[in-house]
């Protein structure tokens, strides 16, 4: 017989110890990676029109968005749904050089060519902005242009 019984060897007890460590640190690393990008829309959210073909753009913080719709504040912006707005601020179509610029300076050099500018124009606005905001684009070599649409057929049969 022997000395010594040999005990049953189980699982043994899991560690959570370090668990709020890592916990924090994710936390941590999430909180100081993520940047938070919102627009205050100073116009009516626009009403996309339809389309039956959509891509999704791939590059979403390589994209400069230009909103066209009916002003919110109508006594201060006026009426009409030829309301352009840049970043936070109503602007006219000769701001729109200058502001496809300052996007430009916050991105590197070699990202420039992928730019987009993606325009959001409601479905009532003036084909005429849109063909000034155009001309615009082209002034400064911003030819890679998105038209925001929603998903659908526009077509009535």
């Amino acid at each position: 017989m022997s000395k010594f019984k040999k005990k049953k060897k189980g699982m043994p007890a899991l560690s959570t110890a370090s668990l709020p460590d890592i916990v924090f640190m994710l936390l941590f690393f999430f909180m100081v990676t993520t940047t938070m990008r919102e627009t205050d829309l100073l116009i009516d959210s626009p009403r996309l029109p339809s389309a039956t073909e959509v891509k999704k753009l791939e590059h979403k913080s390589l994209v400069s968005t230009i909103y066209v719709g009916k002003a919110k504040e109508k006594d201060k912006y006026g009426t009409g749904y030829n309301r352009i707005q840049l970043n936070d601020k109503i602007a006219t179509p000769e701001e729109i050089p200058a502001f496809i610029m300052n996007e430009r300076e916050k991105v590197s050099e070699s990202d420039i060519p992928f730019m987009t500018t993606s325009i959001k124009a409601d479905k009532e606005s003036n084909v005429g902005t849109l063909t000034d905001i155009r001309l615009k684009l082209r002034d400064v070599n911003a030819l890679k242009l998105s038209l925001s649409t929603q998903k659908g057929s526009s077509i009535k049969k």
